[in-house]
């Protein structure tokens, strides 16, 4: 957890008498940067009476800590996700603001300088030397992904090429529907000698089978049908840390991600097992399932990897949850003996989703602004939140509002998450983020090297 820094009364004295020394920043108090070297550069008036000088770290004297608001508790998990009514690919985007509002060009001139700060990259990976890609194939993957993959996803590729040498991705594609992608593509080399893609781009791997619903913290390893555009995929909180649990999700049908087991062993295992209790199995099939079946558990028994859906690492960290978002995994972010780390959004998940429902089917702008108007406050919200380092509740508000789905609140998302991850000091996903929403497509066509 992160120690924040105590304040006695003669330094907080001190830091006021320099700050005056410093020139005023151009947005006064309407300025919500907490980049530490533009705090450090220039001034900026209290917010209130009470309230100290901003400081790089967030101040811990000035005036009372506001108390924080408390979601109502009716139920102990948000209300299951329903398919979005909105067609993303066709919905208009609309400003979060009146469209003549001075704060409103305030604000996007902020955004833009912080979009700059964060250096989130270009649209596909063109500006990288191809030649300084590392040559070890595990940090090929993490310099593309940003993240690195677990033992068990290497374990697991060893697995499928004992059982098909030839075409180790697709062990299990013609029985379960399951193919192997993602990164697995790297291992069987499918990204070799691609340049450009079909659409004549170079292959952007942060979207490289990145599905419409998947947060930046999932990562896709395995595709099923396409009807249903089921796959399953690595999920954690931190880029810097190793997976909890894999998930599956079907994004055609919703936003919901399911907690399947903690290794890639465990998880196919269990629906090979689910496949065996079908009456539709022929005989042959079902005596490879079986054989398969076997194979895989023998497997996880040698290298020491559980086969439960639910683990007991699964188990310590849903302690840590601090809310289950509408993707229904959850969200943890480091919270201190204080509470300070996060603060809810005080919305319920139901009276949140009216609020989304009525921006989402508004029939004219006029009418769109207006119902923005409640969601307006809630990011107020989160600014006061960031402002007394209670990251968590940005994270919140602007996962739900990518899990909700639609065109509509993307520029409200880039708002929201890219702060939200650089605040939390998880800046890969920022970059995830808005790579991802710069082309987001509710389709199964999401090859990159295609």
């Amino acid at each position: 957890m992160q120690i924040l820094p105590v304040f006695d009364c003669e330094t907080a004295k001190m830091a006021t008498r320099q700050a005056k020394l410093k020139p005023e920043c151009k947005y006064g108090a309407k300025c919500y940067r907490r980049n530490a070297d533009h705090i450090k550069a220039y001034s900026h008036p209290k917010r209130k009476a009470g309230d100290d000088e901003d400081t790089a770290d967030c101040p811990t004297g000035g005036g009372d800590r506001p108390k924080k608001v408390k979601v109502a508790q009716g139920t102990t998990s948000p209300d299951t996700p329903a398919k979005s009514d909105v067609d993303p690919d066709s919905t208009s985007q609309a400003a979060p603001r009146k469209t003549d509002s001075r704060k409103e060009d305030e604000e996007i001139k902020q955004d833009e300088e912080i979009k700059e700060d964060e250096d989130d990259g270009s649209d596909s990976e063109e500006d990288e030397d191809a030649d300084a890609s590392p040559t070890d194939v595990k940090q090929y993957i993490k310099h593309k992904y940003l993240v690195e993959m677990p033992q068990d996803f290497y374990d697991f590729w060893e697995f499928c090429k004992t059982e098909d040498s030839a075409a180790p991705t697709d062990v299990f594609k013609r029985v379960l529907g399951f193919q192997l992608v993602g990164p697995f593509d790297i291992l069987a080399g499918k990204h070799e000698g691609v340049i450009h893609n079909s659409r004549g781009k170079k292959p952007n791997y942060l979207r490289h089978w990145r599905y419409y619903y998947d947060p930046p913290e999932f990562l896709t390893v395995i595709k099923g049908d396409d009807d249903s555009q089921f796959h399953i995929g690595y999920f954690r909180d931190d880029p810097q840390e190793m997976p909890v649990f894999l998930a599956s999700n079907a994004a055609k049908i919703s936003c919901v991600l399911s907690p399947r087991g903690d290794n890639l062993f465990a998880v196919v295992s269990s629906y090979v097992k689910e496949k065996l209790k079908g009456k539709d199995v022929g005989g042959g099939d079902r005596k490879w399932l079986e054989g398969v079946c076997q194979r895989l558990q023998e497997q996880a028994g040698l290298l020491g990897l559980s086969l439960d859906m639910r683990t007991k690492a699964m188990k310590t960290r849903q302690k840590k949850v601090v809310c289950n978002s509408f993707h229904g995994a959850g969200i943890v972010v480091p919270v201190d003996e204080n509470e300070i780390g996060y603060r809810p959004v005080p919305e319920t998940p139901s009276d949140l989703k009216k609020i989304l429902k009525k921006i989402v089917d508004a029939r004219t702008e006029k009418e769109r602004n207006q119902f923005f108007d409640p969601l307006q406050e809630l990011i107020t919200l989160v600014q006061f939140a960031n402002d007394e380092c209670d990251y968590g509740e940005g994270l919140e508000l602007g996962m739900d509002l990518f899990s909700y789905g639609g065109k509509v609140f993307h520029s409200t998302i880039l708002h929201l998450l890219p702060l939200a991850y650089q605040l939390l000091r998880r800046k890969p996903y920022a970059k995830i983020i808005s790579t991802h929403l710069r082309h987001r497509r509710h389709t199964a066509d999401l090859s990159e090297l295609d």
